[in-house]
């Protein structure tokens, strides 16, 4: 390791030492999240090793019926942490309740919602991929866990962050003081400060967005995305580039380190599902770490932190990134009427494949 970078374990044993009376208890939550993230990081870069070798049938599942690795990880997250203390239960995309930790283990302070490996479908071709987790306080009446327990809106976390298995891996984390960046550094096996103090740039040229989906936006958001694809020529006077990774955690990374703004909109094609990113593991986790590095989070109707939670498993949308561009829309939709309907005749009556009618 370089000298003069600091190890995770002496950067939250620092932070202990800035709240005396502290237990200990979080220090500890911090780094047993990173030592699961370590497994799951060497499981994700074996791929198809681990899928055909390391997978079990599932006990409810017939024994042809083999687990994705999305399930290992989640398996290996919930292995690691229900029994090192800190924790009165978990929840996870992988469950369909909450994990309350078992009685024979010291129950600690601290609840853990996550997503074990967000970007799944991104495996098979071999594009990055990674862990979301959300910290919160439990109850400190002494009572067993409850699913209302995890119904708090994300302006309550303690701690967020998330784990990026690409070239390197890479843990963002921030306990309400900002944002840092570690480094796994595979020669000594332990996460190190490369990082610190991320900061999201107010503007920006670039955004994210599945532009399949078009025809289920909103106008607000149709506008925003067409006033970008206009470019030098359009109101914005400025060329724009336009990505998607399909992978939460890519595209929070390249917007933490070079700016940028992610739309994942709400959605018209189901009025009972108008959102896709998980609340509690996803939007929240991920909105506490962009405003702690500067920048904002909405879900086009109201800053995702304040969202009040009625379901474990809830799904929101969600917009975030660059300050000043967030902000932009969130003004498209206070004049939800403005902008471009969507116009499906370039798949009627003219395409490559039908000649125009005469």
């Amino acid at each position: 390791m370089p000298e003069g970078l600091k190890t995770l374990t002496r950067y939250t044993i620092e932070q202990e030492h800035r709240h005396p009376g502290s237990s200990g208890e979080f220090s500890a939550l911090l780094n047993v999240l990173a030592t699961a993230t370590k497994i799951i990081a060497n499981r994700v870069t074996r791929g198809r090793i681990v899928g055909s070798l390391g997978a079990q049938a599932a006990d409810n599942l017939p024994p042809t019926v083999h687990r994705r690795l999305d399930a290992i990880a989640n398996d290996v997250m919930v292995s690691e942490s229900q029994w090192t203390g800190p924790l009165v239960a978990l929840l996870s995309e992988q469950m369909a309740d909450f994990h309350p930790v078992p009685s024979e283990f010291r129950r600690g302070k601290y609840l853990l919602a996550f997503d074990a490996l967000d970007g799944s479908s991104n495996i098979d071709v071999n594009l990055p991929v990674g862990t979301i987790f959300s910290v919160l306080r439990a109850p400190e009446d002494g009572r067993d866990p409850a699913a209302a327990d995890f119904l708090q809106p994300g302006v309550r976390q303690v701690c967020a962050g998330f784990t990026l298995y690409g070239p390197a891996t890479m843990l963002v984390l921030t306990t309400g003081s900002g944002v840092d960046g570690f480094t796994l550094d595979q020669e000594i096996g332990a996460f190190v400060l490369t990082h610190p103090r991320m900061r999201i740039p107010d503007d920006t040229s670039g955004f994210a967005i599945n532009a399949a989906n078009e025809r289920f936006w909103e106008r607000p958001v149709r506008r925003y995305v067409h006033e970008c694809l206009e470019g030098v020529d359009g109101p914005r006077g400025r060329d724009f580039n336009m990505r998607w990774v399909a992978s939460l955690v890519a595209d929070t990374f390249h917007i933490l380190t070079r700016g940028g703004i992610y739309l994942y909109p709400y959605d018209t094609r189901d009025p009972e599902r108008p959102g896709r990113v998980s609340l509690l593991y996803g939007a929240n986790p991920i909105a506490l770490i962009v405003e702690q590095a500067g920048g904002a989070a909405t879900t086009g109707a109201e800053r995702v932190l304040e969202v009040r939670p009625r379901a474990l498993h809830q799904r929101v949308p969600i917009i975030f990134g660059s300050r000043t561009e967030v902000e932009r829309i969130v003004g498209y939709h206070r004049e939800p009427e403005a902008g471009p309907r969507f116009d499906a005749s370039l798949f009627g009556t003219r395409s490559l494949f039908r000649p125009a009618p005469h």
